[in-house]
């Protein structure tokens, strides 16, 4: 039986709702954030020596990375699919495969380290500290998101933009395995960024995602997806 290790308010939410897509079977074992620091907790590092989620494991197997995971399951799983999840991975050395391939790797390689900073300056001056230190971490904060942050989510998201005002999946006309790697930063991305109004085309991709039945049906399982959603 396939297990899916699923941390609240995480990446993990993603691999819920490819599951639902493909019609697999699996156990989900829920885990709950530490209520102060909000980490995932200890019984994490029992599945898997990162701590972290998600984590999917088969048998013998244990599979990390969300990346790693969603492949992991295409492979396996995705020929019996049928409808809309049967062209999950498209054809090799073709126009939509480029895509799918570049939005796989731009999800968690560019994507979230600005998306998670964006967290981090904003809940940071909220942590316990001495009442004097706070005014001074909500100026640093709020400077770094000014000068940094908010400039680079700026350019990531009208990039984004652009891309889904000619796509209607992110590899093209067709859901693939780019649109369940890419679905919790487009959760986070329009929860956290400056006017998030603004991006219709993203939002009208967000829309269509959670319409889907399998979407609605992970929600369902593994609760809201991102903090405070």
């Amino acid at each position: 039986m396939l297990t899916v290790h699923h941390l609240e308010t995480s990446r993990s939410q993603r691999i819920l709702w490819l599951l639902e897509e493909l019609g697999v079977p699996y156990e989900l074992k829920r885990y709950q954030r530490d209520p102060r620091t909000r980490l995932a907790p200890e019984a994490l590092r029992k599945v898997h020596p990162l701590g972290k989620s998600p984590v999917v494991t088969e048998g013998d197997a244990v599979i990390a990375e969300s990346g790693a995971i969603i492949e992991y399951l295409v492979e396996t799983y995705g020929g019996q699919a049928s409808g809309d999840p049967a062209q999950l991975e498209p054809a090799r050395r073709t126009p939509e495969h480029r895509q799918c391939r570049f939005w796989m790797h731009y999800a968690e390689g560019s994507l979230m380290n600005w998306l998670l900073m964006k967290l981090v300056f904003q809940t940071l001056p909220k942590q316990p500290m001495p009442f004097f230190v706070r005014p001074i971490a909500r100026a640093v904060c709020g400077k770094a998101e000014q000068k940094l942050v908010d400039p680079n989510l700026a350019t990531a998201l009208a990039f984004i933009e652009d891309h889904l005002s000619k796509n209607r999946w992110f590899s093209g006309p067709d859901l693939t395995m780019a649109d369940f790697q890419m679905s919790f930063a487009v959760e986070a991305a329009l929860s956290r960024a400056v006017d998030a109004n603004r991006y219709t085309h993203l939002q009208a991709y967000q829309a269509r995602m959670r319409e889907r039945p399998a979407y609605q049906r992970a929600l369902a399982k593994g609760g809201p997806v991102v903090m405070g959603s």
